[in-house]
Parts: C-alpha cells; structure tokens; sequence
C-alpha cells in the first residue's frame, strides 16, 4: 500500500502540472467550442445554403473542433503522437469490422448531403417508413409520421433501399377506383364521374382529369378516376374528390354492387318473417 501511494505521489509530483494544464485546457476548450458552434450556426442559417447542408454541416465542423482539443490534450500530457498512430492503425481493422454499421450510416449521411435525394420537409416512403423529414444528422434520419410518430432511420439503410419523395414535385396525381353494377351504361357512368372530377374545385384542369371503365370483375365494372392536385393540398384534394365522385353517383341513382347485396338480404330476410307470420 506504501509503494502504491508513494508511485501516486511521484507521478503527481512529475506529472501534476502537465495534469492541471490539461484540465485547464479541456474547460477552456469545451467552452470555446461551445462559443464557436453557436457562431458557427448563426452564420450557417443566414447563408442562402440548402438547410439540409447547414445541418450536417454544422454537426461535422462541432465533431471536428472535439477531435482538435482531444489531439491538443494527448500533447499537453506528453502522449508521443507516434504511439497514437501505431495504436489506431493496430486497432483500426478491429474498430472498422465493431463499427461497420456505424460506417455505413456516416458514408451515408455523407452521400445523402451530396446527392440530396430529399431535403428537410419533404415526405417520404423508405425502408418501411414513411414520414416527414424533420432531422437528417450524420447516422441517422428522423421521420415524423403522419400520427405524429418519431422514426429514426439509419442513413445506410436509406442509400441501400428505395426512397419515394412524395413531395419532390409540385403536382401530384389521385388514382381513385368506384365499383359500378353492369347493368348501368358504361358512357353515362363515365361522363358523370368525369363531371364530378371536373367540378371538384381542389383538383387541377391542366392537366385534365381521368374517368374510364379500366376493369371487370364478375357482375362488377369498375370505373378508375384521375386528377392532378397541387402536392400541398393532397390530401384535402383526395377527400374532396372522394366525396365529390360519391355524391355524383348517388345523385345520378348509380349504386355500389355491395349496397345492392346488402339490400337483397335484408329484404329476404322481411319476406320470412312475414310468412313466419
């Protein structure tokens, strides 16, 4: 116990300056990069710069200030930088295969920053998520799903897979399929569905919308309604015309196939009840 305290004095009195310095410049440099980082973001949102490169952009400049002070602290304490680079190289194989998901999402997050397949805001469907992109960082992506859900996805699992930007045009189209009776005429079904997709106010003129009969199944046609809306208001263009398509058939006498079945039951099962009677 003796040689333990008297070896714990000796480095403190060999070492204890270089010690204390190294404390002094790990505070100060924690702070000054604290100070530089925020000067650093202030300068990123003024600039005219793709938002989803001032966010990475300033994450990186943040990692790279820590491995300056890190690199700065190893020399304070007298650490041979010589012995560093052998260290890392031996153990850069190890770290490489322990980290090579990490890896993958960073070169990534890299790829994403330079190809820039979506930008902060954009909606889109990828790796079995789909979502608002509120957060692209160096690892990973953060989707805001329409449930109000947070979904983080690793970078490299979005540069391997398909990613479908929903909002990266400013017009969308509506695809929308009604289930007619056949014994309905197939012009008169489709001039009422083409006039209510017209006098939709939510959807677009140009380019014009879609009605045709596009499949038959059984005692079924089945009549498919297009129109263009702007991206923006997709959603509220996809509702209206839904109820819009609906009241048009419903004013104009056209039923659902199901409704008629619905009804046949319910009227077979009255006329046994009236000869039970």
């Amino acid at each position: 116990m003796d040689e333990f305290m008297n070896k714990i004095i000796e480095i403190g009195a060999t070492s204890g300056g270089k010690i204390m310095l190294a404390i002094i410049v790990l505070v100060v440099g924690l702070l000054l990069i604290k100070f530089v980082t925020k000067m650093v973001n202030k300068r990123l949102e003024k600039s005219k710069l793709d938002p989803t490169v001032k966010n990475v952009l300033g994450k990186l400049i943040k990692i790279l200030l820590y491995v300056v002070l890190l690199v700065g602290l190893i020399e304070i304490l007298g650490v041979p930088m010589t012995s560093v680079a052998a260290l890392i190289a031996s153990g850069g194989l190890a770290v490489g295969l322990g980290f090579q998901g990490a890896l993958a999402n960073l070169a990534g997050g890299f790829l994403i920053l330079i190809f820039k397949p979506f930008k902060l805001g954009d909606y889109i469907q990828a790796a079995d998520a789909e979502g608002v992109v509120k957060d692209i960082s160096i690892f990973y992506t953060k989707l805001l799903t329409l449930d109000n859900k947070t979904v983080l996805i690793p970078n490299g699992d979005l540069m391997s897979s398909n990613v479908t930007n929903l909002t990266a045009e400013p017009v969308r189209r509506i695809d929308l399929d009604f289930k007619i009776t056949n014994d309905i005429d197939q012009n008169f079904v489709k001039s009422v569905l083409f006039d209510a997709a017209e006098k939709c106010e939510s959807t677009l003129l140009d380019p014009p919308p879609f009605a045709r009969l596009t499949a038959v199944d059984d005692d079924t046609y089945i009549f498919t309604v297009r129109a263009w809306c702007n991206t923006e208001t997709y959603w509220d263009s996809y509702f209206d015309l839904i109820e819009t398509c609906s009241k048009a058939l419903a004013d104009h006498g056209i039923d659902d196939p199901e409704e008629r079945i619905a009804v046949r039951l319910v009227s077979e099962e009255a006329e046994e009840e009236k000869d039970g009677e």
